[in-house]
């Protein structure tokens, strides 16, 4: 009775297993084969652009990744789209108004003449006071402390020797004052406002002792020169400011503020050869197009490294840019995620020309990219050639012979970049730095001519999530994102952020324009129509750039204030400087101020 009860349970066990499994296996087959047909019949992602849209095979490629082809076609297909419906427009850009200036800015002008009240400089300068200046940093940041110091000299009723520029920061540029810039005009320029001198006098046919050497703190007021400083010059009468950037306050009275324009936007002229090696790139860029953009793009592994950012290039990624990252052993431990959510980190090559599409520039436009080494190289910078084939730096558009003379010397170089850069149509700035702001103030101030920083803390949460939207949804919100940012007049409210990016005692509303306020409508004016006691003493006029006679007035942009990346770098005003500061921390402040 047993045993054939064991022989049944024993018949029965395999056929359910046996069974179970097939069925399991058929189900697997049907399910891959479901997939390899949905994955054959799906569209692949494409951008509408001509190189790209014909190659089906080469887009649907199975095959392992691999590092991408410096190539537009894989620039575009790899890095310029994300999905489906998230397709980048070809061809020409948008017509709306606005694109290239700002209907706002012709009522509007620069006004930084010294009224009635402001005495000469030969009634307010006294003998034997004389002040030094050593500047700091690249050639921006060197023009700030050149700017600074004769309104400081005004201050102290001293007369100015001709300051001497940072030969020994991270630049190591032998350039003196004379080789940058036109010494001479600066003197006559000035004369009615600072006594200035090439070089000390002699006293009884001999020169004057060493100067006395000292340091300021940053953004030092009048009050503080008159306690710190004068006392020392009335004993010493000569003395020498060293480190000499951004070491007057910010806000100071009007007057003092129009006196920082007339310096910054008129006597400091570049010498003949840059001046006219700089008119020359820019009419290189104006005889390819109508209109040109500069993109001061500041994507160099230097400058990332300091700021901590991450850009998804894996650990690869990780040790270049952190191994340089040792080099400044003060900097805190970095937090990329937060750098990026915060708006702390230059936009990669790609998202800067993604957010110039989505804002109506056609692929079509002539693009001046003023910048170092780039990371990442031409890998990097393919996806933005791309968007905008039509790509020009000073070394593409000179010969090796024309920038000769200027290619041995940083500073002569960075001020070819400021020349074409000022004379573009519109200047982009992908960071926050001197040039940036020194640029930002000068376009307001000359006609405010279009200038655009991006609104970085929003546009990366919009980036991340593009693929999720179409391309008129992702236009649409850069253009939201964007408003603010693109340099309209009072974009910025006056004595916001630094004065030489938002110099708004020297910016004057003309009086037809004042009028059109109280009549509710705004009638264009003549520039020279300002609203009195705006302009009186001096006559200024801006610097011939061989602009062309249809080019529109540009609206300017203010940048606005990002958090300093370290604490290290905040400019203090009640501490003085740290005179046992690390070498290496000065090192750091001078490369990320241009």
């Amino acid at each position: 009775m047993r045993l054939p009860r064991r022989r049944h349970h024993h018949l029965r066990c395999p056929i359910p297993a046996t069974s179970a499994v097939s069925l399991l296996s058929a189900a697997v087959a049907v399910l891959l084969l479901a997939l390899a047909l949905l994955s054959y019949l799906a569209p692949p992602p494409f951008l509408d652009h001509p190189s790209v849209s014909g190659d089906r095979r080469r887009r649907s490629d199975p095959s392992p990744v691999r590092k991408p082809r410096i190539s537009r076609d894989a620039a575009v297909r790899t890095d310029a789209t994300t999905g489906e419906t998230f397709r980048v427009p070809h061809g020409g850009g948008s017509s709306k108004n606005g694109l290239w200036g700002s209907k706002l800015s012709k009522y509007y002008v620069g006004c930084s003449n010294a009224s009635n009240k402001f005495p000469a400089a030969q009634a307010v300068t006294r003998r034997d006071r004389y002040l030094m200046i050593g500047t700091s940093g690249g050639l921006n940041q060197q023009r700030t402390g050149i700017t600074d110091a004769v309104v400081a000299a005004r201050i102290l009723n001293a007369t100015l020797v001709v300051p001497k520029l940072d030969q020994r920061s991270f630049w190591k540029d032998a350039s003196n004052f004379g080789d940058i810039f036109d010494v001479n005009w600066f003197i006559s320029f000035l004369s009615k406002d600072v006594k200035i001198i090439k070089e000390l006098p002699k006293k009884g046919g001999k020169p004057f002792r060493g100067p006395y050497t000292m340091r300021v703190p940053r953004k030092c007021t009048p009050r503080c020169y008159q306690n710190r400083v004068l006392p020392v010059l009335l004993k010493k009468h000569v003395v020498q400011l060293t480190k000499f950037d951004y070491r007057l306050a910010n806000k100071l009275e009007t007057e003092l503020q129009k006196l920082r324009c007339r310096v910054n936007y008129h006597a400091l002229e570049f010498t003949h050869p840059i001046q006219d090696m700089g008119d020359k790139l820019i009419r290189r860029m104006k005889e390819k197009g109508k209109h040109f953009i500069a993109l001061h793009l500041r994507y160099e592994p230097d400058m990332l490294a300091f700021s901590g950012c991450y850009y998804g290039g894996g650990e690869k990624e990780r040790k270049e840019l952190g191994a340089i990252r040792k080099r400044w052993k003060t900097l805190h431990i970095s937090n990329p995620d937060k750098a990026r959510r915060q708006g702390r980190c230059p936009l990669t090559p790609e998202e800067v020309g993604l957010m110039l599409r989505a804002l109506g520039y056609g692929s079509d436009i002539h693009i001046y990219v003023a910048s170092g080494e780039i990371y990442g190289g031409d890998e990097s910078l393919a996806p933005l050639k791309a968007l905008f084939p039509n790509f020009h730096s000073k070394e593409t558009l000179a010969s090796k012979e024309e920038l000769e003379p200027f290619s041995l010397f940083s500073s002569r170089m960075a001020a070819l970049d400021f020349i074409v850069c000022d004379g573009s149509d519109v200047f982009v700035a992908n960071n926050n730095g001197n040039m940036a702001r020194m640029l930002a103030g000068r376009r307001r101030y000359f006609g405010h001519k279009r200038t655009l920083r991006p609104n970085a803390k929003k546009l990366y949460s919009l980036f991340l999530n593009r693929a999720n939207m179409t391309w008129e949804q992702f236009s649409s919100k850069v253009h939201s994102y964007q408003r603010g940012f693109l340099g309209e007049p009072k974009e910025v409210r006056p004595g916001r952020g630094e004065f030489h990016e938002n110099p708004s005692a020297c910016i004057c509303e003309t009086t037809k324009a004042m009028r059109g306020k109280h009549s509710g409508s705004l009638s264009p004016t003549n520039a020279d129509d300002q609203h009195p006691n705006s302009n009186r003493g001096h006559s200024v006029s801006e610097p011939t750039y061989n602009r062309t006679d249809e080019e529109p007035d540009w609206s300017d942009m203010d940048y606005g204030e990002y958090t300093p990346l370290s604490k290290s770098l905040s400019n203090s005003t009640d501490m003085d400087y740290d005179p046992f500061i690390r070498s290496e921390d000065s090192e750091l402040e001078d490369f990320l101020s241009d």
